[in-house]
């Protein structure tokens, strides 16, 4: 969270009431939602929330917005206005601290004591929603970045297998490519490249690297093996559109085109999974997953979650934590993610109707094999930015060198 939103959260907290918020302090137990799943499986996904909370007798009012930095900016709009929203979905991250920390979100420890949230949430979760040992957040889902989903008629057409290894992902792409058909799907956000490079990164540094690097360790970036990983990051490059031809193509438009066979691979969380599956895609059948290669010991971590911004209106206190308890309801816990692609939070869920790739996510996460926070978790919000920034203009423009972008890198980390 920048400065300007950092000051006009913190301004909204130390406003007067505004008399506006006294008309919707009338509806009960009504919640207004600021988020931006807005991607068809998303949209679905979020309506097992939607429908649950008015099947109770309650009101939601839905604000979508674009993207996260779209809702960071609606917010702190709102808040600046004395009118803060009464939900906001927020990733349970590093960053997220910044939130409990100036004093602007609603505490709903209450609610995790009462329900024993500790017993049927992984310690991992537990802490990433937790500030000086409070909560502050409902996480709604666990994802994990490093998948790679593959089209089964692509590959069989190449003659190849889903890739176990680096050279055999270049080797498969090689190959596709041939076929005339788009070796790697990817829209134009740049957080989707890196995706990319933090499985690369993870491959070359290992676990304890690369838990150093996302934690900002500004001295291993000078090691030569991040001018190896940006020179892999390069050479996949070839095989994407330029980004001329995918500027207004998103990730749900790359996922789909490996559903429909059009491209062959695609590096994407696990949200890609709920896409596919909305567009009427079925694992197995259609598409194939795997984790990156590489990164099969690990499980990068993205905890999705609603946060609770301090407000000026009657009875959103009892709105907001009867809300709470409805995300983390077991039912809607299983029905959201079976829609979203993601796992549940809770770990006393039956299995039985996850998917493959859905089961194999669990047992990671059961068995606590390698949880690892994805960069846009581990990272302060302003660094995961840059960071971002950085990787994505090389691969996009490629017109720096590895080793300019090393520096780069390594002066974002020391600013920290």
């Amino acid at each position: 969270m920048n400065r300007t939103i950092k000051r006009a959260w913190l301004a909204a907290a130390l406003a007067a009431a505004a008399p506006a918020a006294q008309a919707f302090a009338e509806e009960g137990l009504a919640v207004d939602v600021v988020h931006y799943w807005v991607s068809k499986s998303e949209s679905a996904a979020l309506d097992v929330y939607r429908k649950a909370w008015t099947a109770a007798g309650n009101r939601w009012v839905d604000m979508p917005a674009e993207n996260k930095v779209a809702v960071q900016r609606v917010v702190s709009d709102r808040v600046a206005n004395g009118y803060a929203p009464a939900v906001m979905q927020w990733n349970a991250n590093e960053g997220s601290r910044e939130l409990p920390e100036m004093g602007i979100v609603q505490d709903i420890d209450d609610v995790a004591q009462a329900d024993h949230w500790q017993d049927v949430i992984p310690a991992t979760v537990l802490d990433r929603i937790s500030y000086k040992g409070k909560v502050y957040f409902a996480p709604s889902n666990i994802h994990a970045e490093n998948w790679l989903w593959t089209s089964t008629t692509a590959l069989a057409e190449a003659g190849v297998k889903t890739p176990q290894t680096w050279e055999e992902l270049f080797d498969a792409a090689e190959k596709i490519k041939a076929t005339g058909r788009l070796p790697i799907a990817l829209g134009a956000s740049r957080w989707e490249v890196s995706l990319i490079f933090n499985d690369i990164v993870y491959q070359k540094f290992g676990p304890e690297g690369y838990a150093r690097l996302m934690s900002g360790d500004a001295d291993l970036v000078q090691d030569p093996r991040m001018i190896e990983a940006l020179d892999v990051l390069l050479r996949l490059s070839n095989y994407v559109e330029p980004i001329e031809q995918r500027k207004d193509k998103t990730w749900a438009d790359a996922t789909t085109a490996v559903g429909q066979g059009k491209a062959g691979m695609q590096f994407m969380g696990d949200w890609a999974k709920g896409e596919l599956a909305a567009r009427g895609y079925r694992v197995d059948k259609d598409f194939d997953c795997s984790l990156v290669p590489g990164t099969s010991i690990a499980y990068f971590m993205v905890i999705d979650a609603f946060a609770f911004p301090l407000t000026n209106r009657d009875g959103t206190a009892e709105a907001q934590e009867a809300f709470a308890r409805m995300v983390l309801d077991r039912d809607n816990q299983v029905a959201f993610s079976r829609i979203k692609g993601s796992l549940p939070v809770r770990t006393d869920v039956d299995p039985s109707g996850l998917d493959r790739c859905g089961k194999l996510g669990l047992e990671m996460i059961k068995a606590k094999k390698g949880e690892v926070s994805a960069q846009s978790q581990a990272m302060p919000t302003q660094m995961s930015e840059g960071w971002i920034a950085v990787v994505g203009d090389f691969f996009n423009n490629r017109d720096t060198s590895p080793q300019e972008v090393q520096k780069r890198l390594h002066d974002l980390l020391t600013q920290r």
